[in-house]
């Protein structure tokens, strides 16, 4: 009887839910069999296979806003509606936080924002690749299935509830990535970047897979909201200890999973892979690498770091502990990231070492917000409320990195078909083009500004949050004042070797017999449309919209 009754459950309840919420990355399988199909009965020749790849993405996409939508509760007409008929979502299904598929994911506010952020950069990414040319007409199939695979493992990294499904999704989106920077076969460094990626990847994966091996095993179960009661559990009152074994056994496996997301984000001292890869790399695979997968692995890291939150003294010490090494990360990540950018020429190699910074000041939260868990009850008022404020500030963060890396990165990658070259010295007078090269030149600035933090760019208003999370986090232990000491010195020195770049394209003199470019206004059209947001985000009505989806996302993660 009790068999017939799970049989009963799961059938009827738990797997139409289970695929009412899924159906999104179902569309993403069927785009990736569709693709894989147009190379065997040979549709490249009738059909081109980037119509496939945007249709694909589009309809990904617009499931991934209806659920947005419906969790909201904002569906009881036009549009809206429109898309809750089309995709069936149902109160009991898409409207209903909790896991599903048996346990392994979690459905909450902050997946789905995340998830939509994911399926609105694979959107752009496919447009920008029709733009550029890359992908050619013979391969387009092959880098969009590999393109696609990448992002379903992302999209389920962020709403990751067991810690199988977190090794499962890591390596979804690590194994397609590897392809894609060697995907340029004909180039000798795309090839060798491919091959110290894959060989780095490999260690890493195997460190994350040990780690959760002796985390797994330590307090006996795989699911992460059950980890912290786990921990409670077979830990003394008196909290950590040097002589425990114990103790040291969940540290060590924590700090091994750690290793291999800091690899993942690029954070040093696991950054190794990134600047050559970004520069063996087409640049739309580096804006891929950039953008996409720092989404899922940050997702990755909070779901890690709230599923060791609790009242606990032991809780309490492993919070503290983690939050300083993260601290300790993040100030040397930036610090290194942008000292190092300073000596590069070419400027997919200064982007690269520019994403190693802009991880350093995004993890501030994140050692933000474990310091503010580490506080016993009643010594912060509202611990859990502050702490939610700093994952605000990170999603913040993450959607203003997503147009201000793409819009970099898409301007090199258009830019590259007409000077044949990424190094900075080719940039020397590029003002001096026709309007739509002008209009490339005015987002590469309004990118590089907002990577900064200038103001009104969004990268302003992203990194105030983050610093005032990590100035709350201050009054909890004094080592935060360092971290906010360092962020703050740090984005002073990025401004200069960003400027090293505008001065070479605004007051330098193009080299003599170099002819005048000209461009399609269809490029800078699409540029530009990216770059709007970096300026919505930091001077418009947009700010406070955003600000009140990301707060409420993250206030799941913690209710």
């Amino acid at each position: 009887m009790f068999l017939h009754q799970q049989i009963n459950q799961l059938l009827h309840h738990e797997l139409p839910r289970s695929l009412e919420i899924f159906a999104p990355e179902m569309m993403l399988c069927v785009a990736v069999l569709l693709l894989l199909l147009g190379r065997m009965l040979g549709w490249q020749r009738r059909v081109p296979m980037h119509v496939i790849a945007l249709l694909g993405a589009l309809f990904v996409f617009l499931g991934v806003f209806a659920q947005f939508l419906f969790l909201r509760g904002g569906t009881a007409f036009g549009i809206p509606a429109l898309l809750t008929n089309l995709w069936q979502l149902t109160p009991a299904g898409a409207g209903t936080p909790g896991v599903y598929l048996s346990g392994l994911l979690i459905h909450d506010q902050f997946a789905v924002l995340l998830r939509l952020g994911l399926s609105l950069f694979l959107v752009l990414m496919v447009v920008l690749t029709m733009l550029s040319g890359i992908p050619d007409h013979d391969d387009a199939q092959d880098f969009y299935a590999l393109m696609f695979g990448a992002t379903l493992g992302m999209m389920l990294a962020v709403g990751v509830s067991h810690l199988l499904m977190f090794f499962l999704a890591v390596e979804m989106m690590s194994v397609p990535s590897y392809v894609l920077v060697g995907f340029q076969k004909g180039r000798r460094k795309a090839g060798e970047a491919a091959l110290k990626y894959v060989m780095y990847g490999a260690a890493a994966a195997g460190v994350m897979l040990y780690g959760i091996s002796l985390v797994a095993g330590l307090l006996g179960t795989f699911e992460l909201p059950l980890l912290a009661q786990r921990v409670t559990q077979i830990l003394p009152q008196s909290g950590l200890s040097q002589s425990s074994a114990i103790s040291m056994t969940l540290l060590l496996g924590i700090l091994l999973i750690l290793a291999g997301l800091c690899f993942k984000l690029a954070l040093v001292p696991f950054h190794f892979w990134c600047p050559d890869a970004f520069e063996g790399a087409s640049a739309e695979v580096a804006a891929f690498l950039s953008i996409a997968s720092k989404v899922a692995s940050f997702a990755l890291l909070v779901r890690l770091a709230v599923a060791f939150a609790g009242t606990s003294t032991a809780l309490h010490q492993l919070c503290l502990i983690l939050g300083l090494l993260l601290g300790v990360i993040a100030i040397v990540s930036t610090t290194y990231g942008n000292l190092a950018a300073y000596l590069q020429t070419n400027l997919k190699r200064l982007l690269a070492y520019s994403t190693i910074a802009q991880a350093g000041y995004m993890v501030m939260a994140v050692s933000a917000m474990l310091v503010l868990l580490s506080t016993p009850s009643g010594t912060v008022p509202y611990p859990a409320q502050s702490a939610t404020r700093c994952v605000e500030g990170l999603i913040y963060y993450l959607a203003v990195y997503l147009f201000m890396n793409l819009a970099a990165f898409a301007c090199v990658a258009l830019l590259r078909n007409e000077i044949f070259s990424e190094e900075i010295d080719a940039y020397r007078g590029l003002f001096t083009g026709n309007s739509t090269v002008k209009c490339l030149c005015l987002c590469l600035t309004g990118s590089f500004f907002s990577l900064v933090g200038i103001p009104p760019m969004g990268g302003a208003f992203a990194k105030l949050l983050v610093f005032i999370s990590v100035y709350q986090a201050g009054s909890v232990h004094w080592f935060l004042w360092v971290v906010l000491v360092a962020g703050a010195v740090n984005s002073v020195i990025s401004l200069f070797y960003y400027m090293r770049v505008l001065k070479a394209i605004f007051l330098s003199d193009r080299t003599e017999g170099t002819p005048k470019l000209r461009m399609s206004p269809l490029l800078g059209g699409f540029v530009a449309i990216i770059t709007v947001p970096i300026v919505a985000l930091g001077a418009s009505p947009l700010m406070a919209d955003l600000s009140e989806t990301a707060l409420r996302a993250a206030w799941t993660l913690f209710s």
